[in-house]
């Protein structure tokens, strides 16, 4: 087996993405409390999710070479890998940016639009979308969460049962987090059985050649279309609903590769 099927969906993407950076350069970083945003020098930006309860360290919680403004973003890529969630959340940010445009894979739209779900689905969602969770339990036959935070969500389950929760499943949503928290390839190889399989979420970096062999068969995220106002709600700790307005939505459908499709 080539060596290469071993890496992790993360490593994936920053391979992906390297011999497109170029010698770009990184004009501007914001870690807010909710979320990391990036702005490259050519003007693209990108979102991540900031774990902001894992983040260590006291008063400076990022340890990296500063400042980050002025760096390649060839250089900053592979921080997605690392385990400190911040680096990871720059990473990831730096990645979002590179692809941040629309594509002829990508329409403009809700996940909700293009998702197909039977009345007689089982569904898994790992991570809370309080949008989605009325309109999933009313069309299917049942909708069980899986969340990191059950004290704030009470009708959800800990996350750490989504993996044996997913082998049940017909339809599995994945927060893009995961791709943050070192749980992206578990969960992908978790849902390798259901119909669908969509990462969903402002992180999700729209690369359906890297997702579709995991059995990806959604993506669902979004392109920033105001930088300048994204960079400022993430600098006042706001989140998706602050910078709604200053992005656009996107799906990327996609049928599951057939060559990767576990038995």
């Amino acid at each position: 087996m080539n060596p290469e099927q071993h890496q992790s969906v993360v490593h994936h993407i920053v391979d992906r993405l390297l011999p497109t950076a170029g010698d770009v350069i990184l004009a501007d970083a914001r870690v807010g409390l909710g979320y990391t945003a990036v702005l490259l020098q050519d003007g693209r930006a990108g979102l991540a999710f900031t774990f902001r309860q894992q983040a260590v360290g006291g008063c400076s919680v990022f340890r990296r070479r500063r400042p980050l403004a002025g760096s390649r973003i060839a250089d900053l890529l592979a921080l997605a890998t690392c385990t400190d969630p911040l680096e990871a959340a720059i990473g990831l940010a730096c990645a979002n940016a590179l692809i941040n445009s629309p594509s002829e894979s990508t329409s403009e739209g809700d996940v909700l639009e293009r998702l197909e779900p039977r009345s007689d689905d089982d569904v898994a969602m790992v991570g809370w979308f309080g949008p989605l969770i009325e309109p999933l339990r009313n069309r299917t036959r049942s909708l069980t969460i899986y969340e990191q935070d059950t004290e704030s969500h009470r009708n959800s389950l800990p996350a750490h049962k989504a993996i044996e929760g997913l082998g049940h499943c017909h339809i599995a949503i994945l927060t893009s987090t995961c791709l943050l928290n070192g749980t992206a390839d578990g969960l992908l190889q978790a849902a390798r059985g259901c119909r669908e399989v969509v990462l969903l979420g402002a992180s999700t970096p729209l690369l359906p050649e890297v997702f579709q062999p995991q059995g990806v068969t959604m993506l669902s995220g979004v392109v920033i279309t105001d930088a300048d106002e994204v960079l400022r709600v993430v600098s006042e700790a706001g989140g998706t609903r602050q910078f709604s307005p200053y992005v656009r939505k996107v799906v990327v459908p996609m049928s599951r590769d057939q060559t990767e499709k576990a038995p």
